[in-house]
């Protein structure tokens, strides 16, 4: 006897300050629809088992790689992608300070920081570091991603 497919339900996402339904499998990643379904790519698919954080976006405040979270999960909340942040100083620190080389990864560290800077106004180095651990970036070192960090945090402004 063959199996049947899990039906698709409609679910109302709030993504990026805009209310959208869309029609999904109960299965599908919140990484797959913001890319598939709403046409947001800037959440990459990297490891695609919740490491390296390319793919990191916020869910109310808090920062969640979207490869493992359930889209349904966020049904009723406010999902931010690197779409939605328009020109938030964080962006503009990582320009200044070359936080980035290929750029794949820079979105899921851009919204990594952007989180831990709405949630810790002014972090330890420590506090830095630890949130940093939690994304993967093959290019480069941290250090110019800690310096854009520290200057959004003393308000430096490019």
């Amino acid at each position: 006897m063959a199996q049947s497919l899990p039906q698709k339900i409609t679910v109302p996402l709030e993504v990026n300050g805009e209310a959208r339904q869309v029609e999904i499998r109960p299965a599908d990643t919140l990484l797959y629809v913001l890319r598939s379904h709403l046409g947001l790519t800037g959440a990459k698919p990297g490891c695609l088992n919740g490491d390296c954080g390319a793919c990191s976006v916020m869910v109310n405040d808090t920062v969640y790689k979207s490869c493992i979270m359930l889209a349904v999960e966020v049904a009723g909340s406010k999902v931010t992608t690197i779409e939605g942040l328009k020109d938030a100083p964080i962006q503009e620190a990582f320009i200044k300070n070359f936080a980035f080389q290929c750029g794949y990864c820079t979105p899921g560290f851009i919204m990594n920081c952007q989180a831990l800077l709405k949630n810790h106004p002014h972090p330890t180095y420590e506090v830095i570091k630890e949130w940093l651990a939690s994304n993967i970036c093959r290019c480069t070192c941290y250090e110019e991603i800690e310096a854009a960090v520290m200057s959004v945090m003393k308000g430096e402004r490019p």
